[in-house]
């Protein structure tokens, strides 16, 4: 059975970015059908937006939605190492727009996102299968399976894929590329953290570093429900010192982190401990005729900054923006008005991973006597305004010059 000739734009999966661009689409009259693998509410990781991803959503027209969940408000980031603390409050960024956010189980965030784009006029049907597709003609041809064994064929004039770790089109269309990332692996649960009142700012994600593996690194991310998401990053070749269950291993790696095993000292899991191994993801493009890749469908860098849901919301703002222009009938440079600008912000996070990992970004985040401007100015990228151009940490110098600023760190 074919879908209705009219359907404009086809989205595979309803995570932030899909619904995101669903949501603007249809709000400028465009048939917009999304098609979700998975049922919602769903568990995700991610759970730790940053502030500029606020901009995104109030610009589609959802925030309203998100502030009805009552999610944790978030304020910054607070870094620990051994008897080091040092604290990025967003208010004290210097790139323009909100200054706060919002640490949220994405199972919740995720389904309030796609509801609302539902409301905004996009249909969105759930557990529904991308099986086949074909760019060769006018339009393009998308095969889908529902969960009940239903197939259909789907005939859009353009395709977004948003479909985050699926990497649908990537996969179908074998534009998948290893990244340039060392392979690294993470351990993650939900749990009942019963943290005492006060004993830490829940307003904050929690990142701290293990005593003699820097490498290593763990996330408390607190909710406001009291509970947390918990979990641990380290390379394939750490992680396989460490044996038993992934929960086992999880705790193992926990205590020897003094501090946070103080904090987390009557905690108990809600969840299973999730593995993920081997999670950067890069693509060879990231568009083509009739069709373009959103966020973890195209790039996925790595948890230490949150910057997955940004670059998702960021990619879908582009992709919504361009498509609509096409669809008016205007001729679309997909390298001007999507990949160029999207990769300007995505190669300063890579940066920023880049120089945690080989300690630069580490030694700048602890170091006491910071110039208060340059301090700011990282604050901005770590509140997601890593497309601020006139912010000297941004874009394509951003690697050369933490080197820079770390080596001048540790000369003091």
């Amino acid at each position: 059975m074919s879908h209705s000739q009219t359907l404009d734009v086809l989205l595979i999966g309803a995570g932030p970015a899909g619904s995101l661009a669903a949501a603007q689409l249809a709000r400028s009259g465009h048939e917009v059908l999304v098609l979700e693998k998975q049922r919602f509410p769903r568990f995700s990781i991610g759970e730790s937006l940053l502030a500029n991803s606020l901009q995104f959503i109030e610009d589609a027209g959802m925030l309203d939605a998100v502030l009805a969940c009552g999610f944790q408000f978030k304020n910054g980031a607070a870094f620990v190492q051994g008897a080091r603390r040092s604290e990025f409050n967003f208010v004290d960024k210097v790139s323009n727009g909100p200054a706060y956010t919002f640490q949220v189980p994405r199972a919740d965030f995720d389904h309030a996102l796609a509801l609302q784009a539902e409301r905004m006029g996009a249909k969105v049907r759930y557990e529904v299968e991308i099986t086949g597709v074909d760019f060769s003609g006018e339009r393009p041809v998308v095969r889908s399976r529902s969960g009940q064994g239903g197939e259909e064929v789907h005939r859009p004039r353009f395709v977004l894929d948003a479909s985050g770790f699926g990497r649908t089109l990537s996969r179908l269309l074998s534009l998948e590329r290893p990244s340039t990332f060392p392979v690294r692996a993470a351990l993650f649960t939900h749990i009942a953290d019963h943290i005492p009142a006060g004993a830490f700012d829940r307003q904050k994600i929690r990142i701290s570093i293990h005593p003699r593996e820097r490498e290593i690194w763990y996330w408390l991310i607190p909710f406001s429900n009291g509970r947390s998401s918990l979990g641990v990053v380290a390379s394939r070749e750490l992680h396989t010192r460490y044996q038993g269950t992934a929960e086992e291993r999880l705790w193992q790696l926990v205590r020897e982190e003094s501090s946070l095993a103080a904090l987390l000292a009557d905690a108990e899991p809600v969840a299973q401990v999730g593995e993920i191994v081997g999670y950067a993801a890069s693509v060879s493009e990231l568009h083509g005729r009739h069709f373009a890749l959103l966020g973890n469908a195209a790039e996925f860098l790595d948890p230490v900054f949150s910057s997955g849901v940004t670059i998702a919301m960021q990619s879908a703002n582009l992709a919504a923006a361009a498509v609509a222009r096409q669809l008016k009938g205007e001729t679309v440079d997909w390298n001007v008005s999507f990949s160029e600008p999207l990769m300007y912000g995505v190669e300063t996070f890579r940066a920023f991973v880049g120089a945690w990992y080989d300690g630069d970004l580490q030694d700048i985040i602890f170091f006491e006597r910071a110039d208060p401007l340059t301090r700011r100015r990282i604050c901005s990228v770590l509140a997601g305004y890593a497309w601020d151009a006139a912010n000297p940490y941004t874009g394509p110098r951003t690697a050369q010059r933490l080197r820079t600023l770390a080596e001048l760190c540790r000369q003091g």
